[in-house]
């Protein structure tokens, strides 16, 4: 058994595939029209570029009823929607914020890991995480 899809609720498809692809370098994988002619929902992933057939992000509309508390209560208690894995999480949180990416917490070593979380500007807090 493998991961293979692990979603997001985004607030705007077009938004979220601006952000994850041109801020966090994601590559888009999948862009599948869903529903009617007009309808703007996408079955929409993103993949790392540095394992393209590895597991994909589905940038999911946020439209269920349940999503704006769920995402509410996991923004104002500040714990992520997800995880990526980066390599150093203070070169990225530089690059990030050079970007102009905001963060609800800076590098922060926790043992083993270094850990920082952001806003992705669709609804959620993302933790990048270095271990090791």
């Amino acid at each position: 058994m493998r991961i293979n899809i692990n979603s997001v609720f985004v607030d705007s498809q077009v938004k979220a595939l601006d952000f994850y692809t041109n801020v966090l370098g994601f590559v888009k994988k999948h862009d599948v029209p869903l529903g009617e002619p007009g309808d703007e929902n996408r079955w929409l992933t993103v993949v790392s570029p540095e394992n393209p057939e590895g597991a994909e992000l589905l940038l999911e509309p946020a439209g269920h009823p349940a999503v704006g508390p769920y995402r509410e209560a996991l923004v104002s208690d500040g714990i992520p929607a997800t995880q990526f894995a980066v390599d150093d999480v203070r070169a990225e949180y530089e690059r990030l914020q050079g970007l102009g990416v905001r963060f609800t917490q800076g590098p922060l070593e926790m043992g083993p890991v270094t850990t920082a979380v952001l806003d992705d500007t669709c609804g959620n807090l993302i933790q990048i995480i270095q271990e090791g």
